[in-house]
C-alpha cells in the first residue's frame, strides 16, 4: 500500500511535468493519477511488451504511461490544454 502511494506519487508527478500540468495539479491528484495510471499503463504495457511481473522500473513506467494517458483523457473531457 505505502508502495503504491509513493510509486504513484512520483509517477503522477513526472506525468504532470510531461503533460506540462504541474502547476495546477497538486499533490492529490499527482498520487491519484500515478494510482490510477499505474493500473492502465500496467495494461497498455502488458499488450506491448506481455510482461506480467515487473520491478521498480517497470512499475514507475507503467505509471508514467499511464498518468499521461488519464491526464489526457481528463483533458479532451474537460477541454483544457496544456500550455
Amino acid at each position: 500500500m505505502i508502495y503504491s502511494i509513493i510509486m504513484g506519487a512520483l509517477a503522477g508527478w513526472l506525468a504532470s511535468i510531461f503533460m506540462k500540468k504541474n502547476a495546477e495539479m497538486g499533490w492529490l491528484k499527482n498520487i491519484l493519477a500515478g494510482i490510477f495510471g499505474g493500473g492502465i499503463g500496467r495494461w497498455v504495457l502488458g499488450i506491448i511488451i506481455s510482461k506480467s511481473e515487473g520491478g521498480v522500473l517497470y512499475d514507475l513506467l507503467a505509471g508514467v504511461i499511464g498518468a499521461c494517458i488519464l491526464i489526457a483523457i481528463i483533458n479532451m473531457i474537460t477541454g483544457k490544454k496544456g500550455r
